[in-house]
């Protein structure tokens, strides 16, 4: 980071730490952002006691096949959890603790939660970066959608999500299945609060989410943009042109370069009137 953002130094700590697991470091983030007074153990210990009593369901079979259906029913059918289809876009959607507390969420959440609760019967489920719907896998053949009740997807299903997402543009490959690593994971839900916060115009919220995603990922060409931008609304005019600049040196073949470079003409011919 150029700059020390001590609202989320703490938090960067935390996150790059192997001691601390994915739920741990969700909460985290949560706390940081919207719930100072958030206790991670209660939150913890809520998730051990679903996972255990998930657990004290299942007969000894150890069928993948039994256990996902199993895992599904005890979720789904008995917790109530489901997709928050009516409020999607809801920031509150990637905070953990709001997505246990109302048993709804979006697909990245309740994909957390669903692999969380896999591993107390057995069940090695990966997260998987799909575009723009994540998803679980169990070995490679079994795709599943946990923001609609744990459905096994095929391929057809899944050049749907991509068709209803981006139009008809992005055919399916096979590497949209890769497992994401779980500061990807981190990134993905910060970068969903960036774009809330600046779409509700709370920019200090939204650099807050940039230098946290730039600690993890120093060099991220779209968050020094970003940066560069929200600098630039905030009239900190010497900064936005200092991070646009790194972001065209960065990505000097963006789509968007000839947007940037105006930004930029336009920063500088404000700051001489």
């Amino acid at each position: 980071m150029s700059d020390f953002d001590p609202f989320v130094a703490e938090w960067i700590t935390y996150a790059k730490s192997p001691q601390y697991s994915l739920v741990e470091k969700c909460l985290k983030l949560a706390q940081t952002l919207e719930f100072p007074d958030l206790d991670l153990n209660h939150y913890i210990q809520k998730l051990n006691f679903m996972g255990e009593e998930l657990r004290n369901s299942v007969s000894d079979v150890k069928n993948p096949t039994y256990l996902i259906s199993m895992l599904n029913e005890y979720m789904f059918d008995n917790l109530g959890f489901h997709g928050d289809s009516d409020d999607y876009y809801n920031p509150r959607n990637n905070f953990l603790n709001v997505v246990i507390d109302k048993q709804s969420g979006i697909p990245i959440t309740l994909s957390i939660i669903y692999s969380q609760l896999g591993t107390h019967i057995g069940l090695d489920l990966r997260p998987v970066g799909f575009p723009g719907h994540f998803l679980v896998k169990y070995s490679e053949e079994m795709i599943l959608d946990p923001f609609n009740g744990g459905i096994l997807l095929d391929v057809e299903d899944l050049q749907e999500i991509l068709d209803t997402t981006y139009g008809s543009g992005i055919q399916f490959s096979p590497d949209y299945l890769n497992e994401i690593e779980p500061e990807k994971i981190l990134i993905r839900i910060t970068n969903n609060l960036k774009n809330s916060y600046m779409q509700s115009f709370n920019y200090k919220m939204a650099m807050h989410c940039i230098n946290m995603v730039l600690g993890l990922a120093p060099d991220s060409p779209e968050e020094i943009r970003d940066k560069g931008i929200i600098q630039s609304r905030l009239l900190q005019n010497e900064s936005a042109i200092q991070s646009l600049e790194q972001y065209l040196e960065l990505a000097p073949e963006a789509n968007d370069v000839d947007y940037v470079l105006d930004l930029i003409r336009s920063i500088k011919e404000k700051a001489n009137q």
